[in-house]
């Protein structure tokens, strides 16, 4: 699932790339070969350094902070599950950290009966 901005994004890379790639969008230093694991990580952990993140993270993070982040704005977690390819979802639910702040924001349901019965 990729935010049409990252696709705007991705095709501009592609477009201004010289040479172009043949196979992998970001290619190793010899055509055709993927980009090594390692080197991704590095640019990766250079750019947290420079948007000043002092947390230790990881690609893994940024997939556990999607999940979360789409549970924060309501996204069943069966969806969620899907969209990270779990076959089970307690695998999902270890993903998923929910803030304390979104905990405490919930309204009880018996608030609604509440609302609807005394016509506030």
């Amino acid at each position: 699932m990729l935010s049409p901005v990252l696709v705007d994004i991705l095709r501009a890379y592609l477009k201004a790339s010289v040479p172009r790639p043949k196979i992998y969008l970001f290619e190793g230093p010899a055509a055709g070969t993927p980009y090594s694991a390692k080197s991704a990580q590095r640019v990766f952990q250079v750019a947290r350094t420079k948007a000043g993140i002092a947390k230790t993270v990881t690609f893994h993070s940024l997939r556990h902070s999607f999940a979360t982040h789409l549970l924060e704005k309501g996204v069943a977690i069966n969806y969620i599950q899907e969209l990270l390819g779990h076959f089970n979802i307690k695998t999902t639910a270890r993903y998923l950290h929910v803030t304390k702040d979104k905990l405490v924001n919930i309204l009880s349901p018996l608030d609604d009966l509440w609302k609807d019965s005394d016509g506030i």
